[in-house]
């Protein structure tokens, strides 16, 4: 397996965090130019879904972790704490606790959440 092969496979922590962090400002813009359900927005949450999941089931708990985000506004989440900052960035964005009840299976939540 070649080097560039091996990362698309088993992207880095800093390169998934980075993605999520891209795809989710992609998102934010998406629905304020062309609203919540427009199919670019819908796929660019879906996306941030995606490479949430594929952090976590890479890298938690050892070096990221769900935890409950009490100071967030509206539905509840969770956010995706890292455990060593990554450039200024000490988590990887959130994740509604409906979608992660809905993504994950029950042993792999209570798994990621191990602190």
């Amino acid at each position: 397996m070649t080097h560039e092969t091996a990362e698309l496979l088993y992207p880095s922590v800093e390169k998934l965090v980075n993605e999520i962090v891209a795809v989710n400002h992609a998102w934010k813009v998406a629905c304020e130019l062309f609203g919540h359900d427009s199919p670019l927005s819908t796929s660019s949450r879906d996306l941030k879904t995606c490479l949430q999941v594929r952090l976590l089931r890479s890298y938690a708990p050892e070096q990221v972790y769900l935890i409950e985000d009490k100071k967030s506004e509206g539905e509840p989440v969770y956010s995706l704490c890292l455990r060593e900052a990554i450039g200024e960035r000490l988590d990887a964005e959130h994740l509604p606790m409906r979608i992660a009840e809905k993504v994950l299976t029950d042993k792999e939540l209570k798994q990621f959440k191990k602190i």
